[in-house]
């Protein structure tokens, strides 16, 4: 069975058939496809219009002819022949005899694939590397190479560009190049307000096809979208441990864990983040950028189909009027989870409500795993501008709900940072990988909107500044400091590339055999 008759869902990871345009574009940029002379690869078995030209030109001046000798001689202009030994042009068989007879050639010895010299083949890599995608991705300017370029820049030149490419393409799979997507990505959803028209179309499309008006989504209304698409359902005991859904696009399935999900909005999600992948028509993901632009586009349209737009806006526009907008609420009214309304509200808010707003999820070691924002809040970020991974300072709400011993009821605190006041609502949540705190927080202007504004908690955060939270206190670094040698348990991604393949973390083979276990006989 070929990837393209499956699509796999590990945290909404997926393949689908239907060419729906992505709403999202991450600028990141892709190394040229073909590879640099001068590397392992073997060389061309034809010819191109730079080897040709270079050809032709090497034996107009090996013949002592100039360009204009060489143009009268074959009736073109002396600008045509400029071209074609530019390379610019692919020439016509008729022009190549021509030529070969103006110089006392063969058209085989100009349609070699071989450079005519050392210092051609240097000048015609250097001219395919500014032709390429990644000089210009760069906005890196061309290098026009004349005589008075000596050989030994060239070759400097050429292993310099070497290994650009070669670190630009290794960077692909690396950590490094996930922390630029994810920054990237964040960017864009920023400058959307988070917002994305496109997929509320076509939510409320399905939502229509299937007679959903609003309110709570019955995991039966989640089986007819399912219905409706094509597919059937099967929940399995065995389903790949690292997936969450699995669909066969050869027999319209898609497979569901029997057991291990707790909460039924929880199975409704997974269906529809793996259907949502499929109507959007994902493909396999040619980058990492691309596998996590796939990845919010269908967390936003699962999360679009159960708080439907029209409701939801409803919902929160009565709430504001009244100046009680609460997460819980909507998470209670739409029975959903608290991190499904919370990402659902960041949608909303902006775009209908005019309140700016930032969203956290953070482990309780302080990493941040998911954040977005566009009221100013300055999350921790490396140099790439990744805020995932980063530890999150210990006065703000989403840290210090964690000490709270009242886990029922919403916590809520102000806290004054470097680029003003916030108030935040937290919540924690359990999960496999351990307890995970899910905030939304609006700068203090906005606050008036939203119940639990009334809170005395408040806390200043003067992070980035190492004495804030970072810096043990005086007396316990005088006591510990030159005693203590933990032993750190780092994250094997620290060391590791990116997991491979086109669903990063997901083994291929188990999902075929998989497949196979389960698939309808043949007819």
């Amino acid at each position: 069975m070929s990837r393209s008759d499956m699509a796999i869902s590990t945290e909404n990871r997926g393949t689908g058939r239907n060419a729906l345009v992505s709403p999202l574009r991450a600028g990141v940029v892709q190394p040229g496809a073909r590879p640099a002379s001068g590397t392992s690869e073997a060389p061309e078995a034809e010819p191109d219009a730079l080897t040709i030209g270079r050809r032709i030109r090497h034996l107009r001046t090996a013949k002592g002819m100039t360009l204009e000798d060489l143009a009268n001689a074959v009736g073109r202009a002396p600008s045509q022949v400029s071209t074609l030994e530019n390379g610019k042009r692919e020439p016509k068989f008729s022009q190549l005899q021509a030529v070969a007879r103006a110089l006392g050639a063969s058209v085989d010895e100009l349609l070699s694939p071989e450079p005519p010299s050392h210092r051609d083949g240097l000048e015609i890599e250097l001219e395919r590397a500014q032709r390429g995608p990644l000089l210009a991705s760069l906005g890196v300017n061309g290098l026009r190479v004349g005589k008075s370029l000596p050989t030994d820049a060239l070759e400097v030149i050429l292993a310099l560009h070497r290994e650009l490419e070669r670190l630009h393409t290794q960077r692909a799979a690396t950590p490094e190049e996930a922390r630029r997507a994810n920054a990237e990505l964040r960017a864009m959803m920023r400058e959307s307000d988070n917002y994305l028209p496109h997929l509320e179309a076509v939510a409320k499309g399905l939502l229509a096809d299937v007679g959903h008006s609003g309110g709570p989504m019955p995991q039966r209304v989640a089986a007819e979208i399912a219905e409706h698409l094509g597919f059937t359902l099967h929940y399995v005991g065995d389903l790949p441990h690292s997936t969450r859904s699995v669909i066969d696009t050869r027999h319209h399935r898609v497979y569901l864990p029997s057991n291990g999900i707790r909460g039924r909005s929880n199975t409704r999600s997974a269906l529809l983040q793996a259907l949502a992948s499929h109507v959007l028509g994902h493909t396999e993901p040619r980058d990492y950028g691309e596998f996590l632009r796939q990845r919010v586009e269908a967390n936003y349209l699962a999360a679009a189909l159960l708080v439907p737009e029209r409701t939801g806006v409803k919902f929160l526009r009565d709430a504001k009027e009244v100046r009680a907008i609460a997460i819980e609420d909507l998470r209670d009214t739409f029975a959903v989870s608290f991190e499904t309304a919370a990402h659902r509200f960041t949608n909303l808010a902006t775009h209908h409500l005019g309140i700016p707003v930032h969203f956290m999820k953070v482990h309780e070691s302080g990493i941040l795993h998911k954040a977005y924002e566009n009221d100013g809040v300055k999350f921790p970020a490396d140099a790439l501008g990744a805020v995932e991974g980063q530890h999150v300072c210990r006065q703000w709400t989403a840290r210090v709900v964690f000490g709270v011993e009242d886990r029922f009821n919403p916590y809520a605190q102000y806290t004054d940072t470097a680029t003003g006041t916030y108030w935040c609502t937290s919540r924690v949540e359990g999960t496999s990988d351990g307890a995970f705190s899910v905030s939304v927080g609006v700068p203090f202007a906005h606050v008036r909107w939203f119940l639990g504004r009334d809170t005395t908690k408040r806390a200043t955060s003067k992070c980035p500044d190492e004495s804030c939270c970072r810096r043990p206190p005086a007396v316990l670094e005088e006591r510990w400091g030159d005693f203590a040698w933990p032993s750190a348990r780092p994250h094997a991604s620290m060391l590791a590339a990116m997991p491979a393949g086109a669903f990063p973390g997901v083994e291929t083979t188990e999902v075929y055999r998989f497949l196979d276990r389960h698939a309808p006989a043949e007819s």
